[in-house]
């Protein structure tokens, strides 16, 4: 297991992988031991790398091999949350409805809080249904800052070599 730390503006992301994929993308509220702060393994290096990109303004979706582990649902509505294009969203409501599971809203919220590549698999994106925020385990004010991030770049001219679909590769 390989481990990198990328200190963005809303907190440090610990970045995990094996040699074939990354494991997870979470926020770190702990102190990390500089020793498990800096990998050279080449998916460490390529997570890191896209990451800057995309708090820089750079980046508006992701390719990196990503090793996704989940129930059935879950993977389902991760697939969904990841078809929102960049600088939008749409509500748990929307998300159970287009995974064929209407009434099952909070199961949706449930499988967002289970989601293990934040930014990648962007359930930041998801809102309550009056667009209001709520559900985000890592802090709704990193929510509305990954929001607000999103919506400025999405009102700016867009590279031509970027796509606006999340692009995650399972």
């Amino acid at each position: 297991m390989y481990t990198g730390i990328f200190k963005s503006p809303i907190g440090l992301l610990k970045i995990e992988a094996d040699n074939n994929a990354i494991l997870s993308i979470r926020f770190s509220n702990t102190d990390i031991p500089e020793e498990v702060q800096h990998s050279n393994h080449p998916i460490i290096v390529e997570a890191i790398t896209q990451m800057a990109e995309y708090f820089t303004g750079n980046r508006i979706s992701f390719s990196l091999p990503l090793d996704i582990n989940g129930t059935a649902f879950q993977k389902k509505v991760w697939q969904q949350v990841s078809t929102i294009k960049f600088g939008k969203t749409r509500t748990y409501s929307d998300i159970a409805y287009e995974t064929g599971s209407e009434k099952a809203v909070r199961a949706v919220g449930n499988a967002n809080s289970k989601n293990k590549f934040l930014i990648i698999i962007p359930c930041h994106r998801v809102v309550g249904s009056r667009g209001q925020l709520t559900g985000y385990s890592d802090g709704l004010w990193r929510k509305e800052w990954l929001l607000n991030h999103e919506k400025k770049l999405a009102a700016q001219t867009k590279p031509n070599h970027l796509s606006d679909r999340a692009g995650v590769i399972y």
